[in-house]
């Protein structure tokens, strides 16, 4: 498993070598525009979370698609980080991207050395995390698929996700509300287990 002591060092620059754990492994929060990614860095996050956010412009609204997110204000233009402790001795580095295309240059470096990744979907538009599964396949990156149960959204089984997504069988896909933080630790424990499996099978291949 990938340790990432010297990237959230860098992210975290007040951090020192008595706060950093026996074990730090770098999990991206990825997913499309206005899914949730910031918010559940910042629900799960035990540090105060650094964010990158700016104002949504004019222009911007005639770009990016608020379809459902009609609220938005903000939106990433970097990364957001945060940290959480799982147990003792193995904590992760949670590093959102953003959501659009124009920042996609940022995510080969900040997927550089990730265990795995959490892509967020919403039900009202599947299509957009569509680019950040394929991104991880391409890249033999592990990855769970989070669906983030908005207020008034239609629920759909996992499986008909899954296959709406062509899935791999078995890649997990999991509900969870991106607010609550004990729902998006369930989420990140079962991509370190998911993450896990995929990295002793390729050991013994």
């Amino acid at each position: 498993m990938a340790s990432v002591h010297s990237d959230a060092t860098s992210a975290n620059p007040t951090a020192t070598p008595a706060d950093e754990p026996a074990l730090a492994l770098k999990i991206l929060v990825a997913g499309g525009f206005g899914v949730g990614k910031t918010t559940l860095v910042g629900a799960v996050s035990e540090i105060r979370p650094l964010r990158t956010e700016e104002q949504l412009t004019e222009a911007s609204r005639g770009v990016d698609d608020l379809g459902g997110v009609e609220q938005k204000t903000t939106t990433t233009v970097a990364m957001d980080f945060g940290r959480i402790t799982i147990r003792d001795g193995l904590s992760l580095y949670l590093f959102g991207t953003p959501g659009q295309d124009r920042f996609w240059f940022l995510w080969d470096e900040l997927a550089h050395g990730a265990l795995g990744a959490v892509v967020l979907a919403d039900t009202r538009r599947l299509q957009d995390c569509f680019p950040s599964v394929d991104y991880f396949e391409r890249r033999g990156i592990p990855f769970v698929v989070a669906v983030n149960c908005f207020t008034g959204a239609r629920t759909h089984a996992v499986e008909r996700i899954g296959r709406a997504l062509d899935l791999e069988a078995e890649t997990p896909v999991i509900l969870c509300d991106a607010r609550e933080r004990d729902s998006g630790k369930k989420v990140l424990i079962a991509l370190v287990e998911h993450a896990s499996r995929l990295h002793a099978a390729r050991m013994l291949a």
